[in-house]
């Protein structure tokens, strides 16, 4: 059996240019925050401060929520066709209305193109890719994602003209930043979204959704360019086999039967792997970066550039995850991401605590991204993308995508009622105590999938 690499990699790289988009979307707004709050005069309110940065993240609920639908029945490359139509609209009306309420919508309506793609890229991803590289190509995902973090963090700090520390709210929101800058670096979203709507075209449906909906002759199709006549026939065969078994122990495509006896251990699992990937904290760095190294000792501009640093430290330590999940495995890196994040938490709280400067909490702030980037951001999505039967692999990713987000809005709103409440110091104590917490359970319960078919992995944690 030979492996149509080259193939593989680009239907992998094309699905997960929605994790560029998602990544781009999401961290934007951190380096627009300092403008358009002067802009429409949010400042003073936690609240309105809270909801601007959340919005998207209600979108991401919508979209995570409806994908479980939407992928079942149209498969994955029309869902994904849709979010890249999303991003291009989005990117355009954030900035092109001079409301709040207007930005607040269309930054909602981007996030339900975040929350589709975030659910389906991963899945196809999976589906389409032999079991001795999935896990890399998984990750590809991640990576796309870091990536769009960067691209985010370099178009803000590139677009924005440089900020005296000592400039008053007034004097930067009647500036180029302040009226015009932060409108950019929203639209700069609508070049890469345009790319990736039309190169969707270009890629076969899932093989796995096309057997599983009956079009066993087209999913044999895409099987054998990826690896020749035999790799097709034992790939579908697994699949027929695998969805029989399914129909013979009840497990039917709706929503209600996820949480059955033999199917509730997997999505409980798969819920609290993604409430942890965010309850873990790390997101605040690239949310609140501005509060974050503010109360550090730097100012706008310094903070842009710090903000730059970590979006690089994220994608570099990504890459490496790549080329070692398909070797260490998934559960030892997962370990390793919890309990390093609980250290180094520990050590940035008693930094704050101290009241330390400079490059010292600089320097462990980018070493909880590299932990990060590491283990917890892409072995995650990995193990999402594992887990799930492939009867019910939309709905439950759904549900899991749908705690995801709903756990990031939950972390974006209170981070600042926190931060002020407990201070930043007490707030990394309160992210510590989590990833500790994340740790014993990964400990208990995780499985390892590394080198195992999809269908292995549905037999062993459904005991069938």
């Amino acid at each position: 059996m030979k492996i149509n690499t080259k193939y593989v990699l680009f239907l992998s790289v094309v699905s997960a240019m929605g994790g560029l988009l998602f990544g781009y979307d999401w961290v934007v707004i951190g380096g627009a925050k300092p403008f358009y709050e002067r802009y429409f005069d949010i400042t003073s309110s936690p609240t309105l401060q809270g909801f601007a940065m959340s919005s998207a993240l209600f979108g991401c609920l919508i979209g995570s929520a409806i994908s479980g639908n939407i992928t079942d029945r149209f498969g994955r490359k029309k869902p994904l066709i849709f979010s890249a139509f999303l991003f291009i609209v989005t990117s355009l009306g954030t900035g092109a209305f001079n409301s709040f309420t207007s930005f607040m919508i269309f930054r909602i309506m981007g996030g339900i193109g975040i929350g589709i793609a975030s659910n389906v890229s991963p899945v196809y991803i999976a589906e389409i890719s032999p079991a001795h590289m999935r896990g890399k190509l998984v990750a590809l995902n991640q990576f796309t994602i870091a990536f769009g973090v960067l691209a985010a963090q370099l178009a803000n700090m590139l677009i924005a003209e440089p900020v005296a520390i000592d400039a008053t709210d007034a004097v930067i929101r009647e500036s180029w930043n302040g009226q015009t800058g932060w409108r950019v670096m929203f639209w700069a979203c609508a070049v890469p979204a345009t790319l990736f709507f039309i190169l969707m075209w270009l890629v076969p449906e899932s093989p796995r959704w096309l057997t599983k909906a009956g079009f066993r002759d087209k999913a044999m199709k895409v099987f054998e360019r990826i690896g020749g006549t035999d790799y097709a026939v034992k790939e579908t065969d697994e699949i027929i086999l695998t969805l029989k078994e399914a129909e013979y122990h009840g497990t039917k495509e709706k929503f209600s039967n996820l949480f059955s006896k033999d199917l509730a251990p997997i999505i409980i699992l798969g819920i609290i792997l993604a409430v942890f990937q965010q309850w873990c904290g790390i997101n605040v760095i690239f949310n609140y970066a501005e509060e974050i190294f503010s109360a550090a000792g730097y100012g706008i501009s310094g903070t842009l550039f710090n903000i730059v640093l970590t979006g690089v430290t994220s994608l570099i330590f990504t890459v490496i995850a790549m080329f070692i999940v398909d070797n260490k495995g998934r559960k030892p890196l997962m370990l390793a991401g919890a309990g390093g994040l609980a250290i180094v938490y520990t050590i940035i709280a008693a930094g704050y605590f101290l009241e330390i400067k400079g490059f010292f909490m600089v320097f462990w702030v980018v070493t909880a991204i590299s932990i990060y980037g590491l283990t917890l951001a892409p072995i995650t999505w990995v193990l999402l993308s594992e887990i799930f039967p492939n009867k019910i692999r939309g709905h439950a990713m759904s549900v899991a995508t749908f705690a995801l987000w709903f756990s990031c809005a939950v972390l974006t709103l209170t981070f600042p009622f926190l931060n002020r409440g407990l201070g930043t110091s007490g707030t990394f104590v309160v992210y510590a105590t989590i990833c500790l917490a994340g740790f014993f359970y990964i400990l208990k319960k995780l499985p390892e999938t590394k080198g195992k078919s999809l269908e292995e992995i549905e037999r062993e944690l459904t005991n069938k």
